[in-house]
C-alpha cells in the first residue's frame, strides 16, 4: 500500500537547512524528483509520499534539528504506509549510516556527491522494503547536469565550482563537499543564456570559493573572464556572485566588476576574524590590512559598492583584544550587512580539538556587542542613500510584513532590501518587475520607499510570475527511473537484449 491513490503520481516536499548550496542543490533535487514522475505537494499537505530533508552540517545544532524533525515525521509515517523519509546533504555525508542507526524509518541516505541517485535509491528501497544508504567519497556527477526546478522566476543560481581546497580550521565544509571542481566556461554559459531564454533576470555565480575558479583548468584569471562573459548575455540584466576567498581576490575582478554593466556593484567577502592572530589560528591566508586593502579598491573603482560580510565571535582562543581588533575592521570597512556567528564547536574540524574555548557567556556578550557595532554602521550607510533613487527588482518573500503594511519588496542592484509603495501601480506590479522608486527611510537592515514609483517595467520574468510558471533547465539524465507505467519499447532484435 502506498499514500498515493492508485494511477495518480507520487508527491515530494524538499525541506531544505544551510547555504545557498544547499538551496541550490534542493532545486536540482526537485528537478530530478519531478522528471522521474513526482508531483510536488501543496505546502498544506502534511503526509506527501516522499519528504527529502536537505541538510547542513556547519551548525551546532544541526543534528539536533534533523533528528528532532525526523521524530515528528515518524508518527505521520506509521499513520502513511508507504511514505518515503530521504536524508541528503552535508551531514548525510557526515553521518552516513549512523542516521539510519539513530532512525530506521528513514528509508534513503544519500551524500553530496550523488544527488542523482535520488530517484533510483527511492525505487530501491521500496522494492527492497530496506534502507539504502549510498555515500560517495567524490564527485559522481557536476551538480549542473541534472534536471532543476527552480524556484524563481527572476533569478537563479548558476554552480560554477564545487567542494573547496582550503583548510580553514572552523569549517567542515571541504571533507563534506570535497576537492575545488571546476565547471567549463562554456558550459557555465550555456547554464545562465539557459535561464535567460526562460525569462530570468539576475544570475548568481556559485561556489565554496567562487574567485578561484580556474584553478582546475589552469587560469588564475578565468573568474573575471566569465564575469565579462557574462556582460555579453542579452536579456541579463544583473550578475551577482558568492563567496569569494580574499587569499583569491584579485585586480582583473575589480577591473570586471566595474566594467561591466550588468555586474552589480555589491560584493560579499567573509573576514570571520579582524585579528591578525585569529586568522592566522583559523588558517585564514590573509591578514586584515590585505582584507581592507581590497575593499579600499573595490571602492576607488565602485564608489557605490555595497559590502557585505561574515564575521565569527568566540574563535577558540580569542582574547578580548583580538575581538576589539574586529569592531576596528568593522567600522574601518563600513559593511552595508554582516552575517554574524557565534563559533560553534564542529566535529572533525581541528578548532574543535583547540585550547582556548571560550565561555558561553562570554561568546554571547562579544555577540552582542558586535551586533550593536554593525547595526549601527549600516543604519549609517543606508540613510546615506535617503533621497536616492534606487531599481528595484520586485521578489517574493522578502517582506514578511509586506501583507500588513501594503508595501511590496525587492532587492536594490547593490543588494539591500527595499519595501516600497506600489501607489497607483497596485496590481500592475508583478515579482520580477523592475520599479525606480526614491527611498524615503533608512532602516540597519532595509530602506523603506513610500512615494509613488517613478518607473515600472514589466518583464517576461514578471510575465511568468504571473502565469505561474517558474523556469526549468534540462540537464543529462543518467538511466533514472521514473515513476508509473514504462513507455513502449521496441521488440528486441536479438537475443542480446534480454540480457
Amino acid at each position: 500500500m502506498t499514500t498515493a491513490a492508485a494511477g495518480s503520481p507520487r508527491t515530494y516536499q524538499v525541506r531544505t537547512y544551510g547555504c545557498q548550496m544547499n538551496v541550490h542543490d534542493s532545486e536540482r533535487i526537485s528537478g530530478l524528483l519531478e522528471q522521474a514522475g513526482y508531483v510536488r505537494a501543496a505546502e498544506v499537505d502534511d503526509n506527501p509520499d516522499v519528504v527529502v530533508f536537505n541538510t547542513c552540517a556547519v551548525r551546532e545544532n544541526a543534528d539536533n534539528r534533523l533528528y528532532g524533525n525526523l521524530g515528528h515525521l515518524r508518527p505521520v509515517k506509521d499513520k502513511h504506509p508507504g511514505m518515503q523519509i530521504a536524508v541528503g546533504g552535508c551531514l548525510a555525508q557526515k553521518d552516513r549510516g549512523d542516521i539510519v542507526r539513530k532512525a530506521p524509518w528513514v528509508d534513503v541516505v544519500f551524500g553530496t556527491h550523488n544527488i542523482g541517485s535520488l530517484p533510483v535509491l527511492l525505487e530501491r528501497a521500496r522494492h527492497n522494503t530496506a534502507a539504502e544508504v549510498e555515500i560517495l567519497e567524490s564527485l559522481d556527477v557536476f551538480p549542473s547536469t541534472l534536471p532543476t526546478r527552480r524556484e524563481s522566476t527572476y533569478a537563479g543560481w548558476v554552480s560554477i565550482s564545487v567542494g573547496c581546497n582550503n583548510t580553514c580550521t572552523f569549517c567542515i565544509v571541504p571533507s563534506l563537499r570535497g576537492k575545488e571542481k571546476d565547471r567549463r566556461p562554456g558550459d557555465v554559459l550555456s547554464e545562465v543564456r539557459a535561464l535567460v531564454d526562460e525569462g530570468v533576470l539576475e544570475v548568481t555565480l556559485l561556489g565554496q570559493n567562487v574567485n578561484s575558479y580556474g584553478v582546475e583548468f589552469g587560469d588564475r584569471y578565468a573568474f573575471g573572464k566569465l564575469l565579462r562573459a557574462c556582460g555579453d548575455v542579452d536579456g541579463l540584466e544583473r550578475v551577482r556572485f558568492t563567496s569569494p576567498h580574499p587569499k583569491d581576490f584579485t585586480d582583473d575582478v575589480i577591473a570586471a566588476m566595474a566594467e561591466t554593466p550588468n555586474v552589480c556593484h555589491s560584493l560579499h567577502m567573509p573576514l570571520q576574524s579582524g585579528s591578525d592572530d585569529v586568522l592566522k589560528a583559523m588558517r585564514r591566508s590573509y591578514r586584515s590590512e590585505k582584507y581592507l586593502g581590497i575593499i579600499e579598491k573595490v571602492r576607488a573603482a565602485m564608489p557605490d559598492a555595497a559590502i557585505t560580510t561574515d564575521i565569527i565571535v568566540g574563535f577558540p582562543g580569542e582574547t578580548e583584544a583580538d575581538f576589539q581588533r574586529t569592531l576596528d575592521v568593522v567600522r574601518e570597512a563600513r559593511f552595508s550587512s554582516a552575517f554574524t556567528f557565534q563559533y560553534s564547536k564542529r566535529p572533525g574540524t581541528p578548532a574543535a580539538t583547540m585550547d582556548g574555548q571560550l565561555p558561553k557567556q562570554v561568546v554571547q556578550e562579544r555577540y552582542e556587542r558586535l551586533i550593536a557595532c554593525v547595526e549601527e554602521i549600516t543604519w549609517a550607510e543606508n540613510r546615506k542613500l535617503v533621497g536616492q533613487t534606487v531599481e528595484v527588482l520586485v521578489a517574493v518573500g522578502e517582506g514578511r510584513k509586506d501583507e500588513r503594511t501594503g508595501r511590496m519588496s525587492g532587492r536594490a542592484r547593490d543588494g539591500r532590501l527595499v519595501h516600497f509603495d506600489a501607489g497607483s501601480l497596485a496590481g500592475a506590479i508583478r515579482p520580477g518587475d523592475i520599479v525606480h522608486t526614491v527611498a524615503t527611510y533608512a532602516a540597519p537592515h532595509h530602506l523603506n520607499a513610500d512615494g509613488e514609483p517613478l518607473s515600472h517595467r514589466r518583464t517576461r520574468a514578471g510575465d511568468a510570475a504571473e502565469a505561474g510558471r517558474s523556469p526549468r533547465t534540462p540537464g543529462v539524465l543518467l538511466g533514472l527511473p521514473t515513476i508509473g507505467a514504462p513507455a513502449a519499447v521496441p521488440a528486441p532484435t536479438t537475443g542480446c537484449a534480454a540480457h
